[in-house]
């Protein structure tokens, strides 16, 4: 596929600071399981979920967007 103005789609910026992302998951009922270099969080409405979150200051674009979409923040 030629990738030309009129076909390549934009991707939505999520946030990538670690502490930001992290207090919004506590804010939306996620509660830590363990962890040790990443932060792992379930959530008892979402049985079976579990996020890592790796404990660097700032996330990659790509892992950022991965937490966001197993938060249910994105599509």
């Amino acid at each position: 596929m030629l990738r030309t103005p009129g076909n390549v789609r934009e991707m939505a910026k999520v946030e990538t600071d670690w502490a930001k992302i992290l207090a919004r998951l506590r804010r939306e009922g996620w509660v830590a399981e363990a962890g040790s270099k990443h932060d792992k969080l379930g959530h008892p409405g979402f049985r079976g979920v579990k996020i890592m979150v790796p404990r660097h200051k700032a996330l990659t674009q790509g892992v950022a967007r991965s937490i966001a979409k197993a938060a249910g923040w994105i599509v």
